[in-house]
């Protein structure tokens, strides 16, 4: 899982077109936004998918990893508001279609159940965004996971 996190004063989207490996969505999904996000950018990799990998946090999956991450950097930049945004872009050994969104409906869910305001955009269509980054030094960075071996998430 490749992450880029950018700490946002706002966050505005809006679904122009369908792509080929797009989730059907509703349309009150077609388009949101969010005042203070911590705006993460994510894409899943092919070494994300796991046969039996369920909504469970299971220590060291991608999943607990990537919610690790996301809670760590939300606290340091004091936000409980959350956007994720899927953003094939920044790997070119991309995870199925159906392995990326359920990785990212089960961090979403329980960012959720952790009381994090949590918006999702879909995955799979052509969308028009903008953002304002806040600018200070922890309002862009990125991870990847699995870490490098003896490298440390950004806890608190």
């Amino acid at each position: 899982m490749k992450l880029l996190f950018i700490h946002a004063n706002y966050f505005n989207y809006q679904v122009k077109e369908k792509a080929k490996a797009a989730e059907e969505i509703t349309p009150d999904q077609k388009a949101g936004g969010m005042r203070d996000p911590l705006i993460v950018f994510a894409s899943a990799e092919k070494t994300d998918e796991k046969p039996s990998e369920t909504c469970e946090v299971r220590p060291g999956s991608v999943i607990e990893e990537t919610l690790l991450e996301i809670k760590s950097m939300a606290s340091k930049v004091k936000t409980k508001s959350i956007v994720l945004f899927p953003f094939a872009h920044l790997s070119p050994d991309l995870a199925s279609p159906e392995a990326a969104v359920q990785i990212l409906k089960c961090v979403a869910c329980k960012l959720d159940e952790d009381e994090y305001r949590v918006l999702r955009v879909p995955f799979g269509w052509y969308k028009a965004f903008e953002f304002k980054s806040k600018g200070h030094p922890l309002s862009v960075l990125s991870r990847s996971i699995p870490r490098k071996a003896g490298s440390a998430p950004l806890r608190s």
